[in-house]
Parts: structure tokens; sequence; C-alpha cells
């Protein structure tokens, strides 16, 4: 049975669509005090469910909401459930990195079990570590084969892979050898909590190339819009940056209509948000990479494939 919250309806249907099965709506109620209500629309009962349920904006909300949806389908004796968490918003708080912090997302971790998940799947981990976590099976799926077909049905000319910070430049290599281009490495500098790094140095070749920026997610395209100014003044010929999940606020949109990145290549696993999307960002859907794991995982076949 193929269930859907209320964060990702439409790669919901997606997905759906993919697998020619159908989606079940469930009813979600949020009261005038803040509180939330979820019923489920039929008989669970013995059923393996696959409930789509993102943690994209409003964060808090969709994650309890993600929470009482998995305990209503437990006490409704469904068989097992599988939460299908397109962006796992909290994955970022991996570790405690200075005093008197929490380790965010394994409370997340930890809720998500406690509520009766018995799998996860999800896509591009901020940090992989996060799968460890949980003691149930996680599958973290990667948007990197159909985000670099996108790349190349759009023929790009003179392509130069670049990671925004040292820390993406492994996963950036995989995106480089896929798409058979070089690879340079932005220096970024991040001093507090507020959304916004610096762009310090640049490690490889860009001049009269396209440089592609490629990252796992931006909220306030701080990063991509400083990156993309220092490749612009390297010489690069053309500016074009690609991103998983993309939760974008105002001062996001605004960033990247004064910056130099031509087209923002983005994926569906993000629906709503606090602003539209402009015509310079282009949405990517990976609605059948989900469909397929589902689809394997109800079949009980490997998903291994999935990750070559």
């Amino acid at each position: 049975m193929l269930l859907a919250g209320s964060a990702n309806p439409g790669l919901a249907r997606a997905i759906a669509a993919y697998l020619d099965h159908p989606l079940h709506q469930g009813e979600t109620l949020r009261f005038s005090d803040g509180n939330l209500f979820v019923r489920v629309p039929t008989n669970v009962r013995g059923r393996d469910v696959f409930l789509v349920q993102g943690t994209a904006f409003p964060v808090n909300d969709n994650l309890v909401e993600l929470l009482f949806w998995i305990d209503a389908l437990e006490r409704a004796s469904a068989a097992s459930v599988t939460a299908v968490i397109p962006y796992f918003s909290y994955a970022k708080g991996d570790k405690k990195d200075e005093p008197r912090v929490s380790i965010r997302a394994r409370v997340c971790a930890d809720a998500i079990e406690a509520a009766g998940a018995d799998r996860v799947i999800t896509m591009d981990l901020h940090a992989p570590q996060v799968q460890g976590f949980f003691t149930i099976p996680v599958d973290d799926l990667y948007a990197l084969p159909v985000l670099c077909d996108t790349i190349r049905a759009a023929d790009v000319p003179d392509l130069v892979v670049v990671s925004p910070d040292a820390g993406f430049a492994k996963k950036a290599k995989r995106y480089a050898r896929r798409l058979g281009a070089p690879l340079a490495i932005a220096d970024k500098e991040r001093s507090d909590h507020t959304e916004s790094a610096t762009v310090v140095d640049l490690i490889g070749e860009v001049r009269g190339r396209t440089a592609l920026i490629v990252d796992d997610f931006t909220v306030s395209a701080g990063t991509l819009t400083d990156a993309a100014r220092v490749l612009v003044d390297r010489g690069a010929a053309a500016v074009l940056a690609l991103v998983t999940h993309a939760p974008l606020t105002e001062q996001a949109v605004e960033r990247l209509a004064a910056s130099p990145i031509e087209r923002l290549y983005v994926t569906d696993t993000v629906e709503a948000g606090p602003v539209e999307l402009t015509d310079r960002i282009e949405v990517v859907s990976v609605a059948g990479l989900f469909g397929e794991a589902i689809r394997r995982i109800a079949r009980r076949e490997s998903v291994s494939v999935l990750f070559d």
C-alpha cells in the first residue's frame, strides 16, 4: 500500500504513476492551536505500507506528522511501515561539535524508530553516517544518476564540476567521473550558524569552461552564489548549479537572481516552501528512483543496483 502524507503530495503521485499502483491520500488536520491530527483512510491490517512524508518546510510540523502517521499505521496493525522521507532535514545535525548542543539527527532517528517504523528510504543524506543512528534498515538513495542525465541532455560544453567545499569533494568527484569532466574544489569558511559561509579560495582550473557547482542541499544559497562569483572572477565562461534538496528561503531566491548562476537544477524532494521558484530554477523528478526502490523492497529484491 502506498500512502501519502501532506508534505510531498506531488512526488507521491509521481511515484504511484511510476509504479502504476493506487495512491491513498491520508487525512491531515491542523487545528487552530497548532495541534495535528492524522487518519489512515482505509484498512491496512496485514499490509506492507510505504508512507511518503518528507520533513521539509514547515520542518517541525512535517516531522511530527511523520511520527503520527507511523504510530497510526502501527496501531492499525500494518504488517510493516516503510517511511519514505525524500528530504531528511535534520541530517545535518549529526555530531556534537560544540558544547551543550543536541545531536538532532540522532534524536529524530530515535523518534522515528520509537514510533514504529520498520524501514526508512531517503535521499542524499547530508551526512551518510546518519544511517548508523538507526537500528532499522535505511536506504539512502542517490539523485546523482538522474541529475547527471539532465546535464547530459542539456549538452553543456567544456564542463568542469565544482565542489562548493572540501567536505563535499568526494561526492563531487562522483559527479565529475560520471559526466567525464574535471573537478575543481572551492575552499569555504563558516564562522557561525547564520546559514552563510564565505568562499575564500579555489583549487582547479575553470577558465573558459562552464562551471557546474554540485551540492546535496541549499537553504540560503549563500555558498552557491559566493562560489559562482569566485568562478566568474577566475574566468569561468558560465556557471550552473545542481542541488538535490532546495528548501529555499526568500533571501535565497533574491541571491540567485542577483548571482551569475544561469540555471539551478533541483529535485522534487522538497515541494512546499515560503517562496515560489523562479524560471531560473528547474525541477527534476526523482520519483522513478523512489518508485524503483519501493518496488524492489516490496518484492524482496535487492536495491543495490540503484547505488551503482
